[in-house]
């Protein structure tokens, strides 16, 4: 496949392309945030991937930006770099709506999620709030609230979900940067559909506040366009956090394994996990990202982990989850909500504590053969998704046998019971009615494992350039 020619713009560049331009003093972070800007206003009406712009205190905060790199002092790791945020993580003085009529856009919003305070904290530059379905149930991304969000290659497809906002900005430059999250899927899938890199990391390595109300599933995790930004962004995000009392603490720098070598690495392969159907062009694409990994010198063997398909276990758990999601809203609020969502939650409320406590002893089941697995393989690689991107605006492709999302994401959900690093690369690209979709490699490690697993994705983005192809719209 070949790349349109795109003139490179600040818009352009990773957030280690910007600090080390920042640093050398041929680039300054108010032209990259206004490009980043313009880019928005450019773009974003073909993909929606914004619900809230705030332009006036990006650029307030890249002048002050500037300043410190004037002076030598830049702060913290991240000074300078333009970042969205999903409308799932609270921000002090913007609105975090969830895609929902049901939250008073009144607020208060005095309070940054954990991540996003780190990101401030280290000098990160906001530039708005990315779209998510409602309160981020599903693995599209639609909410009655602000419409649906296009796939950049196509934006008559889905970018995914439910961080599609955040996939569609990172891929058509609209800030290198973004803080997503996932429950089952949420930045893999869109990654996978949207081309980009990002990782969920071990459960608790990144603070969340408040809880989610999918409970243990839900994580928070880095989305950019390249494992190595995915590493900086991650080494910023995570550490222990008083509000989350499930919180790691500080752990290893995932930048500092990012040089690890991938020769003796005992690399597992499984194509389908042993109960997918996988789409030609996305298992074809897999396999030759699988011979990299032999030709940097892993010991690759396919094996499956032995496990059947979990999905009546997640849904008990997700759906559960969707019931307590919407809890207190009024009858009239619920009328305005996504049916799909609302289905769901019914569904989960009925649900008894056994059925609970059940499916609970399926996940922990998985998290010990997994545990077991990895005793004997450094890490896993599998398609991130059985097929590419769909038409936007439906949970489940035209014609598909069953009508919700977890159906066509068997890789993703097993990996947020077990609590394991999972990241997203993408590795090739399939046909589409609109033109070419990519596909995306899964690479999963061990518990605690997540330098692992961007050590690969990063070796794997040194010997291949699916991570530099960039999306047809930006040659308009």
């Amino acid at each position: 496949m070949t790349s349109p020619t795109v003139a490179r713009s600040a818009a352009d560049l990773t957030a280690a392309e910007l600090l080390a331009a920042y640093r050398t003093g041929d680039l300054s972070p108010v032209t990259a945030t206004q490009a980043v800007l313009d880019r928005i206003v450019r773009l974003d009406p073909e993909v929606n991937a914004f619900c809230l712009l705030d332009a006036d205190a990006a650029l307030d905060a890249a002048r002050a930006s500037e300043k410190r790199w004037q002076r030598g002092e830049p702060q913290g790791r991240l000074d300078g770099v333009p970042v969205s945020v999903k409308d799932l993580f609270l921000t002090r003085a913007l609105p975090t709506l969830r895609g929902s009529h049901s939250i008073d856009p009144a607020g208060p919003w005095d309070v940054d999620a954990p991540v996003v305070a780190r990101v401030l904290a280290h000098g990160g530059v906001v530039v708005g709030k990315t779209t998510t379905p409602e309160l981020g149930w599903k693995g599209v991304t639609d909410n009655p609230l602000t419409g649906v969000t296009g796939n950049p290659w196509d934006p008559s497809r889905t970018s995914g979900g439910s961080s599609g906002g955040s996939a569609a900005a990172v891929a058509l430059g609209m800030a290198p940067l973004s803080l997503g999250t996932d429950g089952g899927g949420s930045v893999r899938i869109p990654a996978g559909f949207s081309g980009i890199s990002t990782i969920k990391p071990t459960y608790g390595r990144a603070p969340l506040y408040p809880a989610s109300p999918f409970g243990t599933l839900a994580h928070a995790g880095p989305m950019t366009r390249t494992a190595a930004d995915a590493a900086l962004l991650l080494d910023v995000m995570c550490g222990a956090d008083p509000r989350d009392p499930w919180a790691l603490a500080p752990p290893t720098s995932t930048v500092e394994r990012l040089g690890d070598p991938m020769a003796g690495l005992r690399i597992a392969v499984s194509p389908a996990l042993g109960y997918a159907q996988v789409d030609p062009g996305v298992a074809a694409a897999f396999a030759a990202a699988v011979e990299v990994f032999a030709a940097l010198g892993a010991r690759v063997e396919e094996a499956e982990p032995g496990f059947a398909d979990p999905v009546a276990a997640f849904e008990t758990l997700w759906f559960a989850g969707a019931a307590k999601s919407i809890e207190n809203v009024t009858p009239e609020q619920r009328a305005r909500m996504d049916p799909g969502l609302v289905e769901v939650a019914e569904q989960g409320a009925r649900t008894s504590a056994l059925e609970y406590l059940g499916a609970m002893a399926v996940r922990n089941e998985l998290g010990i053969l997994m545990g077991e697995f990895h005793s004997r393989y450094d890490l896993l690689l599998t398609p991130t998704l059985p097929i590419p991107a769909f038409e936007k605006g439906v949970e489940v492709p035209a014609g598909w046998p069953r009508e919700r999302w977890t159906s066509w994401t068997p890789f993703t959900y097993p990996f947020n019971m077990t609590q394991q690093p999972a990241a997203s690369v993408p590795c090739g690209f399939v046909p589409g009615p609109g033109g070419q979709l990519p596909v995306g490699l899964q690479i999963v490690g061990p518990r605690h494992a997540d330098g692992a697993v961007l050590a690969a994705a990063h070796a794997y983005q040194q010997a291949t350039d699916w991570h530099l192809r960039r999306p047809p719209l930006l040659a308009g």
